[in-house]
């Protein structure tokens, strides 16, 4: 016997499914948990780059390989000939007949290992990151809306590269001891970008879409602009460290609070045109280095107080952890410029920007996504 039928019932109509609970995270979520380890592998070999690099400049390395061969010079010197060959090459630059004539073939090899490390990390971050988009990509793991972001940070490798030898390339130029200060400073911030696209992208992976739609309705707007606008002037401050590592500016004033007996360096508008004392002049260079230095901390203070008023304890956590890098930098800073910027203090402030960058970037995605949290305030 048929069913009698409602006169209001369409014709075909398909009866309504109940909707699937956790529907979100099952629909293209792909390999979430393999890709975010597969970015925090590249994350610490971004990190170490960083450091390499820091201290390729610091023991004055960076221009002992004169050529760029992006496959060929992934093999070092391999026989006393190729490494008198390396040699003359590098005895025609500026660098060596101003700053290290008389140079020893052994001491020439130091210099040569740490930029041919320095090229040879590079080569292994591009193999890392190379093998595994495109496995992700064949295997269809990466989830939907990731495949543009997670080629984009290839991208970004393939620039750092190029103004890498952009950079040294500067170097090599008649009258030059070192690289042009600025383009080490674009090749420092753009690593800097590099790996603050990548610890976002890990920050968000831990989490399923369903939670991070959901968090983004409980999250605090106005600390997630603080907490940016606290990441541009830390950004702009590594900069700016850059530059005074660009032309040795941390060891032209050893002396703090003030510089050489007063609150400006001497003479800082000597050079001409004036625009290149910004970037050239040491004692102007560090002093702009210091200012920033007391506004990143005036501000950081500023949203670390902002950030006490968040009901969420993982996000105020963030932000402490913050303020406690942040006052450790400033030592550091300090005790860099006071002895002269020795290469062992130098590069535990250097990585000392490493940590707070990430936990600037961290504090403002727990400021965006709060983590959930029950009644008694531990993490659901």
């Amino acid at each position: 016997m048929a069913t009698k039928r409602s006169i209001f019932e369409e014709v075909g109509a398909a009866p309504k499914q109940a909707a699937t609970p956790g529907g979100i995270d099952r629909a293209g979520q792909g390999a979430r948990g393999a890709i975010r380890l597969w970015l925090m592998v590249l994350f610490a070999l971004v990190v170490l780059m960083i450091a390499v690099g820091g201290l390729t400049r610091l023991t004055d390395s960076g221009l002992s390989i004169t050529e760029w061969k992006p496959v060929t010079g992934a093999v070092p010197p391999m026989s006393e000939t190729v490494w008198e060959e390396e040699f003359e090459k590098y005895r025609a630059i500026p660098e060596y007949q101003l700053q290290n004539k008389g140079m020893t073939l052994a001491e020439f090899k130091v210099i040569y290992y740490w930029e041919w490390g320095h090229r040879q990390l590079g080569r292994v971050i591009g193999l890392v990151w190379a093998l595994g988009f495109v496995g992700f990509l064949v295997a269809r793991k990466i989830p939907t809306g990731w495949t543009p972001r997670l080629f984009f940070i290839g991208v970004l490798g393939g620039v750092q590269g190029t103004i890498g030898w952009w950079m040294v390339s500067s170097g090599l130029q008649e009258g030059m001891l070192d690289v042009a200060s600025y383009r080490l400073a674009i090749h420092l911030g753009l690593a800097f970008v590099i790996f603050g696209f990548i610890a976002w992208y890990i920050y968000r992976l831990a989490r399923s879409q369903a939670d991070l739609l959901q968090a983004r309705r409980n999250g605090d707007r106005a600390l997630a602009r603080w907490a940016g606008a606290l990441m541009a002037l830390a950004f702009l401050q590594i900069v700016a460290g850059a530059l005074v590592a660009g032309i040795d500016a941390g060891r032209a004033y050893p002396d703090w609070p003030l510089m050489a007996g007063g609150f400006l360096p001497p003479q800082p508008f000597d050079l001409v045109p004036l625009w290149r004392n910004f970037f050239e002049d040491a004692g102007l260079v560090q002093f702009m280095h210091r200012m920033l230095g007391y506004a990143l901390f005036l501000l950081g203070l500023i949203v670390w107080f902002r950030a006490r008023k968040s009901a969420n304890d993982q996000t105020r956590f963030a932000f402490n952890l913050i303020m406690a890098v942040m006052l450790l930098q400033v030592v550091l800073g300090i005790v860099t410029v006071i002895y002269s910027a020795p290469w062992q203090i130098a590069i535990v402030h250097q990585l000392g920007a490493v940590a707070l960058w990430a936990l600037i970037i961290r504090g403002r995605f727990l400021a965006q996504y709060p983590l959930t949290q029950t009644i008694r305030g531990t993490r659901a």
